[in-house]
């Protein structure tokens, strides 16, 4: 307790590299929390009252995706059969579907974010209860949700466009609904035939939901109701499995958030670790004649290491305490980030006793592991080392840390690589863990080496002082390397992450060059559409040669779903996508299928052979392996024919338009888009837009990755700051002799912050190295999914060695100006 008052300054920058890391676990879990609160209270108020859903079973997985049109339906008969059981209340065949409202600027709401639902108008459903105007009543009406009505501009009486899986419907606004809190998706709400004739099919319900009459349980109307039902493709469930399953399919979501967030905040206490171990070490090297002198006043080897660990709890107290209450600050930060992409929460944070458990557990328990090594080696003093004027902290051999470190990297390297190869994420993580740990291990051998060579240039370019920096880097390589090894594990992984992006951008490019010959491709910016329509419109622009629509589908060979294109001009593939055929023919009838070379050989596939296929519908039909064609990325491993696609599905779904033209210029581009400006949804992008809009995904990925390594980065900075202004007590007695003899505060503070200089980038020189290779090792572990050229961003990495030295001029700001301003006798005088 007295070290920790006395040294209040030491203790809140040890502190604060747990801080960030506990605040990272602490908001996560606070904001996942509130995340599933909201999502409970929004299913059990949706599906309040339900004792029996009756629904067509899923036949193909991913096959009911976001509209309700790929899924399976039921016969709106089936209404009346549930509705004769005994003790059935209340029966609604509900409709779901796509819908997106156009607002008045003419853009969607909603766009690719949040879902936007479409179904039927159900005065009795109290989910939601109208707010203004009525509901709809026949066709060109519609209700949407308040939310929805303001961020389009919509009020009761107003006209505007629906966007469907069809042509965009012109309706009238004429009911505005409260819709609650349903984290920024859409609600449009037709009446029940408008909806059927739009959303799925005349006669068709997406499920069926039930009420039960009084002192009847939900298992039993379950079982009476399964019993009538017509066909083995349809289920009954009771409404409390019903709101489990969608519970559970969100909780697969908020784990995999959590998970996500949960790796970035174990990288950043992972850092922090490496920091509060090397202030400890160093505290306790500077307090050996102390600790001796306990030592010989009779203090134990066990109370020596018991007063050291227990300034490490007191340590770890203060940062998770803070850590906690900056996770709730990010959990704010991480609602508002939500909002803004369009998935909406409401209402406050909800604050459960997981993340106090958790900061605090993490927190101490990390600080005191950090801990326990030095204050061993505080035990290990002897206490006759009291009588002599220096005290030499015992050190272990290099050689044993070289053989140790040597074997961990390469344990770490094959767990990591038996991760690539498909063993699992969890191995890779262990796997990169033990390389940074064993690499950590090494560094000391490392470090003489590589910063004689990074600061051979101090001496001529900065004279004395850049002298003096390079030899206090060297005169402790063990330090010197712990202080880095926290930056290095940062851009580390920064730096892998951009080789991969890099590399994924290269592959794509490649990819758009190889395989798409059109001029341009439209696409939706809405989740759905049909391209018929727009295709039709498109060929009539003059200077346009040729339109190709592509349908996007799956079906279940055997026990796997596979995914597949179908058109409506196979043979224009060759000239739009460069379909370049291996064996058989274009010519696909009303049941051919291409497939690829890889699965053809995967499948055991060649022309002739017949697949028994089963569609969403339910139905089984045999398809017919017409071609073989060279992997083509833009098409994908299957394209089917289109009648075989167009039996089995009620509304089919558009992945795209391709189109050539005589001359691709601003004109026929302004041509195209006019074609399509019924279809506000729809975007016309050249070849570069193409490429452009993929790489961009794959940049707001490595910039949100890169925001959140960025943590763990700040956190090797303060451990530059906390290990230089530790180091200026140890030599305050060298300082001011370097003072007395001449040396100005100007050249005082040159030397600090050229050793600080020279410690960051001996970090980002190790980091980006091992970064490089991981990044070369994840794209060669990748190459046949698509990311097959190898790219290496030098300018970057460049970027973030220059970075490293910005850094290390930062961190070294505050220890420099203190050790420019000692007073020179006292420090003469210091012991």
């Amino acid at each position: 307790m007295r070290n920790l008052v006395a040294h209040k300054l030491r203790l809140a920058l040890t502190a604060f590299a747990v801080v960030l890391g506990v605040a990272f676990v602490a908001g996560t879990l606070v904001f996942t929390d509130t995340m599933s609160r909201q999502f409970d209270q929004l299913f059990s108020k949706t599906g309040k009252g339900v004792a029996v859903q009756v629904r067509p079973k899923k036949v193909v997985d991913g096959g009911d995706g976001q509209n309700g049109a790929e899924a399976p339906t039921l016969p709106a008969s089936l209404a009346a059969t549930v509705a004769k059981v005994p003790g059935v209340g209340r029966v609604h065949g509900s409709v779901n579907g796509f819908a997106a409202v156009v607002g008045k600027n003419g853009k969607v709401v909603g766009g690719s974010g949040a879902p936007q639902l479409g179904t039927d108008w159900d005065p009795d459903n109290r989910d939601f209860p109208m707010k203004a105007g009525r509901g709809p009543t026949g066709p060109g009406e519609v209700a949407i949700d308040a939310k929805a009505a303001a961020k389009a501009g919509l009020k009761v009486g107003d006209q505007t466009r629906v966007i469907i899986q069809g042509p965009p419907q012109t309706v009238t606004v004429v009911g505005i609904v409260d819709s609650g809190n349903l984290m920024g998706a859409t609600v449009t709400a037709f009446d029940q035939r408008t909806a059927q004739r739009l959303l799925l099919k005349p006669g068709r319900f997406s499920d069926i939901t039930v009420t039960a009459q009084g002192g009847v349980s939900e298992t039993a109307l379950r079982d009476r109701i399964q019993r009538v039902l017509p066909s083995p493709d349809y289920e009954a469930i009771t409404g409390t499995k019903m709101r489990d399953e969608n519970k559970s399919e969100v909780g697969r979501i908020l784990s995999f958030i959590r998970t996500f967030l949960l790796v970035f905040a174990v990288i950043s206490i992972f850092v922090g670790a490496f920091i509060i171990f090397n202030t400890f070490s160093m505290l306790v090297a500077q307090r050996s004649r102390e600790l001796a002198l306990l030592r010989a006043v009779g203090a134990s080897r066990r109370q020596v290491t018991r007063a050291v660990l227990g300034e490490a709890i007191g340590v770890g107290f203060v940062g998770s305490t803070i850590g906690l209450a900056a996770g709730v600050g990010l959990a704010l930060l991480l609602r508002q980030l939500f909002n803004a992409i369009g998935a909406e929460f409401g209402g406050g944070l909800t604050f459960t006793y997981k993340p106090v458990l958790w900061s605090y557990a993490v927190g101490m328990v990390v600080t005191v592991v950090a801990a326990y090594f030095p204050a061993r080696r505080a035990a290990k003093i002897p206490p006759v080392a009291a009588m002599r004027d220096d005290v030499a902290m015992p050190q272990r051999s290099l050689r044993i840390r070289v053989l140790v470190g040597s074997l961990v990297t390469v344990a770490g390297a094959v767990l990591a690589g038996l991760g690539l190869g498909g063993s699992g994420l969890a191995l890779l993580g262990v796997g990169l863990g033990l390389v940074f740990l064993g690499v950590a291990m090494l560094a000391p051998v490392i470090a003489r080496p590589v910063v004689k060579v990074i600061g051979s240039v101090y001496p001529r370019v900065f004279r004395t002082p850049g002298r003096l920096a390079r030899q206090n880097a060297l005169r402790n390589p063990r330090r010197t390397a712990a202080t880095a090894s926290a930056l290095m594990i940062g851009l580390a992984l920064v730096s892998g992450i951009n080789v991969m992006s890099a590399s994924a951008k290269a592959s794509i490019s490649r990819q758009v060059d190889k395989s798409f010959a059109a001029d341009y491709f439209v696409s939706a910016t809405a989740r759905a559409f049909s391209p018929a329509e727009p295709a039709q419109a498109v060929r009539s622009v003059p200077g346009v040669e040729l339109v190709t629509a592509l349908y996007a589908g799956r079906f279940a060979a055997g026990k796997k779903a596979e995914s597949f294109l179908a058109t409506d001009r196979p043979e224009d593939l060759k000239r739009a996508a460069r379909l370049s055929l291996v064996s058989g023919s274009a010519e696909l009838g009303d049941d051919g299928l291409l497939v690829d070379e890889p699965t053809a050989t995967s499948d055991h596939l060649q022309v002739g052979s017949t697949i028994p296929a089963r569609f969403p519908d339910g139905k089984t039909a045999s398809v017919r392996v017409a071609g073989v064609y060279a992997k083509n990325p833009l098409l994908g491993s299957r394209v089917l024919a289109l009648p075989a696609y167009l039996a089995h599905t009620d509304r089919p779904t558009g992945n795209g338009l391709m189109i050539k033209t005589a001359k691709a210029d601003a004109a026929t581009k302004k041509g195209i888009e006019r074609a399509l400006s019924a279809f506000p949804d729809l975007q016309v992008q050249d070849q570069s837009d193409v490429k452009k809009s993929v790489q961009k995904s794959v940049d707001q990925f490595v910039t949100l990755l890169t925001v959140l390594l960025a943590l763990s980065i700040i956190i090797a900075g303060l451990g530059i700051i906390n290990t230089l202004a530790l180091s200026v007590i140890e030599r305050t007695r060298e300082i001011g002799l370097l003072r007395a003899i001449g040396t100005s505060r100007r050249q005082t503070r040159r030397m600090i912050r050229l050793e600080s200089v020279l410690i960051a980038l001996f970090g980002a020189v190790l980091g980006i190295g091992i970064g490089v290779v991981f990044g070369v090792g994840v794209q060669r572990a990748v190459s046949d999914q698509g990311v097959n050229v190898l790219s290496v961003p030098v300018s970057t990495l460049v970027g973030y060695v220059v970075l490293a030295a910005v850094i290390g001029v930062l961190a070294a700001l505050w220890p420099a100006w203190r050790a420019s301003r000692m007073d020179v006798l006292r420090a003469i005088a210091f012991e």
